[in-house]
């Protein structure tokens, strides 16, 4: 059977290209037959990545048969997996998330979970001389997968390992680094076609903290303006997207790339407080900037208090 590839729910950049580029090494290298799939329709950037190196989006699936080989990349947490993942055939997984728990395997699998800010850097590891071979495009794809990770090395995530690893891509491919940044975010910023309940869902992961389960969505944008003049309708769709989604609340997070910032929603008393308990602000209206915070993984999630 085809070996899927595949990363988590509401894929991000890293987990559209991610399976791409491990797909790639399996069939061209380790001479296995794989596929890239998605879990959801892939964000603007991610959109502009496939656009950019000419990349077919990958087929999109909505759960996993039993005994369906994949590996499991940029997450694992059986949350952010489909339905039926601990029946599937586990064969590896790749990551570079807290280990959560709760993915059951068939066997002994590889596990590789690294503190390193980006998947693909991790897989340009794993290949080792192989990565050599990469054509442009995969070189291409996990160059955009380090640049949105790390948000162009502003994010507190950024290790020099992942900026040593795009640097050396942008070299290969001829790219100025910041000019292509800056692409990439301004396509991200572009989400005027996306309704309220789709940007809350866009990138965004269930988490739950002491009994309260939260949908913590992340916009990183380089124009927040485009996204705080929705503020109102935002707010008003978060408790739709709440019920419907089976979580208590959600928490949206619009990050200012530029500025190194980010402008929380506060829809009620219960965001208010966990805006005060975790990050020490002062809330006095329906928004709060909270300086330097720009890396869920990293500044939000670890400091989530009830």
């Amino acid at each position: 059977m085809t070996i899927q590839v595949f990363g988590h729910k509401s894929p991000d950049t890293d987990s559209t290209g991610s399976p791409i580029i491990w797909a790639w090494y399996l069939n061209e290298v380790k001479g296995e037959n794989a596929e890239a799939v998605l879990l959801g329709e892939p964000n603007t950037e991610a959109a502009f990545m496939l656009d950019r190196w000419n990349l077919p989006k990958p087929r999109l699936i909505d759960g996993v048969e039993d005994g369906q080989p994949c590996v499991v990349v940029d997450t694992n947490n059986p949350a952010e997996l489909p339905e039926g993942i601990n029946g599937a055939d586990i064969r590896a997984i790749i990551d570079h998330h807290k280990l959560v728990g709760g993915i059951e395997t068939k066997g002994p699998i590889d596990i590789t979970i690294r503190p390193l800010a980006c998947t693909a850097t991790i897989m340009l590891d794993l290949m080792g001389d192989d990565a050599a071979k990469m054509p442009d495009w995969a070189k291409g794809a996990a160059l955009t997968c380090i640049l949105s990770d790390t948000l162009e090395f502003r994010s507190p995530t950024t290790t020099d390992h992942d900026r040593a690893t795009a640097t050396r891509l942008a070299a290969d491919l001829g790219l100025d680094i910041s000019d292509y940044a800056a692409e990439m975010f301004a396509a991200k910023s572009d989400v005027s076609a996306f309704s309220d309940a789709e940007l809350i869902r866009m990138d965004s992961k269930q988490y739950e903290v002491n009994g309260t389960k939260f949908r913590v969505s992340v916009l990183e944008t380089t124009a927040p303006a485009m996204v705080l003049d929705r503020k109102a309708s935002l707010i008003d769709s978060m408790s739709a997207v709440a019920s419907e989604d089976g979580v208590d609340q959600v928490l949206l997070f619009v990050v200012d790339i530029l500025n190194e910032e980010a402008t929380l929603l506060v829809p009620n008393d219960l965001v208010k407080s966990v805006a005060e308990k975790s990050f020490g602000a002062s809330v006095t209206g329906d928004t709060v900037v909270l300086p330097g915070v720009m890396s869920r993984k990293k500044q939000i999630i670890p400091n989530l208090s009830v």
